[in-house]
């Protein structure tokens, strides 16, 4: 049995393989590379496969190919590239990296508390969870 590829059980792989099924027809893998600025399309299938890991500096580009969050994206590229140091760096300097529908979360939530900073409760907690189904 060939040895698993290394960045296979990632975010990243799902998330680019549903991504790109999302975007067809509308957008090939070839479209979606030479928009990111990749010369060789393939690297893309490498991506999705987990045999490559995406280079932190290719983030943007592939994430406006992608129309995703490039905040979202970056977090899974950290993820596939020694996270427990890199992570940490990033974290310490930058701290929580938030998504833009994370922005908007809150937003709303300091909305709808009229700003008081509220601790998060159990019963809250378990309300959160509920709209998502946990």
């Amino acid at each position: 049995m060939p040895p698993k590829a290394p960045y296979a059980d990632t975010q990243m792989s799902a998330f680019l393989t549903q991504r790109m099924l999302e975007l067809r027809p509308r957008k090939s893998q070839t479209q979606i590379a030479d928009e990111a600025g990749f010369v060789n399309p393939n690297i893309l299938s490498m991506l999705k496969a987990g045999k490559s890991k995406l280079p932190l500096d290719r983030v943007p580009a592939l994430a406006t190919a992608l129309d995703c969050d490039p905040s979202r994206l970056f977090r899974m590229a950290v993820a596939q590239s020694s996270y427990r140091t890199t992570g940490a760096v990033i974290d310490e300097i930058f701290g929580t990296i938030v998504s833009r529908n994370e922005v908007i979360w809150l937003s709303e939530l300091r909305e709808a508390s009229e700003n008081k900073d509220p601790a998060l409760t159990s019963r809250a907690r378990t309300t959160l969870r509920g709209i998502f189904g946990k």
